[in-house]
């Protein structure tokens, strides 16, 4: 059974960065396309990033140009790089893979919260 392990979580002012990591326990080429949602207080879970394994990002426009997707393949990790943090990316952020069964593999989740 795969795992996910997300680490890099915590409490950060506004305009301030923090970045994610997400460890897998298996060659992340055994996946077709890998992402990060997230879920915000009240709301429902929602796209943040994903990143194809050829290379291709895309990204929710409310996080265009502040955060940035990518992964070591050597480390068989994913990183989702938050910059200029807004009290609206407060959320539980969980990573998420697919493989080519089209089986979703999700992280346990970890607390992205955003001060004003």
């Amino acid at each position: 059974q795969e795992q996910l392990v997300e680490s890099g979580g915590g409490l950060v002012q506004r305009g301030g960065s923090l970045k994610l990591s997400c460890a897998f326990s298996r060659s992340i080429f055994g996946f077709y396309v890998m992402a990060w949602y997230r879920h915000p207080p009240g709301n429902q879970r929602e796209l943040v990033a994903a990143i194809s394994i050829d290379g291709r990002t895309d990204y929710d426009d409310s996080v265009k140009g502040r955060f940035t997707i990518s992964r070591d393949n050597a480390k068989n990790t994913m990183y989702l790089q938050m910059d200029s943090l807004k009290s609206e990316d407060t959320a539980v952020y969980y990573c998420n893979a697919k493989d080519y069964n089209d089986y979703d593999y999700w992280g346990q989740g970890t607390q992205v919260t955003v001060s004003s």
